[in-house]
């Protein structure tokens, strides 16, 4: 008993840490506010955690299990390459509506563990699930048959990392969320053939009523 409840306590300092992070970045984030916020104390952190290092690669390693669950199982119920395209551009647009843009440059900066856990998923899980689907979309007659599927997928994951920098869309006036959206909507249109952006649009219509 004594170890769920050492296991349910870690769960929510991961959750607690997770929010914060995203919504205030990385590098703010002392564990004293993840210790303030959760209104526990700083050795209660000490027990499960060997220091904020420790913190902020399993909160990036939890988070992105997370939103790796969600993507296999849209890729599951999906009808087609167009349909999983855009339920997946739904859960972008959700997890990136309230992350702080400096997330992943905190990470890179200041973070070099996490930042390898982040990498290993872009260029394992995201590329291996890109070139999948552009194969899928092809064989459909979804997406256009001329695309070489290794250079659209090394391109589509350097697009997933382009929002968050400030330089190429500063935050005072780019949101996040819309600049992800349309950089997404732009990759979409290069790849389809007339029947993919027929299908696309009426997905996307059906999806904006919900």
């Amino acid at each position: 008993m004594e170890q769920i409840e050492q296991l349910d306590i870690k769960k929510k300092i991961l959750k607690a840490a997770e929010n914060l992070f995203m919504k205030y970045g990385v590098r703010s984030i002392s564990m004293d506010d993840i210790s303030r916020h959760l209104s526990v104390s700083k050795k209660t952190l000490y027990q499960h955690f060997a220091d904020k290092e420790d913190i902020v690669s399993m909160t990036c390693q939890a988070h992105i299990e997370t939103v790796a669950n969600r993507f296999l199982e849209i890729t599951k119920n999906a009808k087609n390459a167009i349909d999983e395209l855009t339920k997946i551009s739904i859960c972008l647009k959700q997890n990136t509506e309230d992350t702080n843009p400096s997330l992943l440059f905190d990470l890179q900066k200041y973070h070099p563990k996490a930042w390898s856990v982040w990498l290993n998923h872009k260029n394992k899980f995201i590329r291996e699930s890109v070139i999948r689907n552009l194969k899928q979309g092809i064989e459909e007659g979804h997406y256009r048959p001329e695309l070489n599927v290794e250079i659209i997928a090394a391109m589509r994951l350097e697009l997933v990392q382009l929002p968050f920098d400030d330089n190429a869309f500063p935050p005072s006036r780019f949101k996040m969320a819309e600049v992800q959206m349309q950089i997404f909507d732009h990759f979409v249109h290069g790849i389809v053939t007339e029947k993919g952006r027929k299908l696309y649009l009426k997905y996307k219509e059906t999806l904006a009523k919900l």
